[in-house]
């Protein structure tokens, strides 16, 4: 079995920053992906952004520049630095990973989401 343990959410001011973690636990073979996607209030689930095992990034475009998707692999933890927040990056933040337990046999898993809320 793998776990996804997210922490580092909170209230912060217009501006501020915040750090997501995102620490893979279990079975693990390989990591391949790491990612966080978002939830705001009456809001579809939207990929925020994404990072592969050999370090590309991709980020969606109204976080580029703000955000930057960083990976331990020697802990197989991921981070998210959310920087210059904005009142519309309010949402639960959810990590995912996709990750192979056995070689060639990977599966995505679901962190257990994070609030985040960007208010005065």
């Amino acid at each position: 079995q793998v776990q996804l343990v997210e922490s580092g959410g909170g209230l912060v001011q217009p501006g501020g920053s915040l750090r997501l973690s995102c620490a893979a636990s279990g079975s693990i073979f390989s990591v391949n992906i790491m990612g966080w996607y978002r939830q705001a209030p009456g809001k579809q689930r939207e990929l925020v952004a994404v990072i592969t095992s050999g370090g590309s990034t991709n980020y969606d475009d109204s976080v580029k520049g703000r955000f930057t998707i960083s990976r331990d692999a020697a802990k197989n933890t991921g981070y998210l630095q959310m920087n210059s927040l904005k009142p519309e990056d309010t949402a639960v933040y959810y990590c995912y990973a996709i990750i192979s337990s056995v070689p060639g046999s990977p599966n995505t898993y679901w962190g257990q989401g994070t609030q985040v809320t960007v208010s005065s």
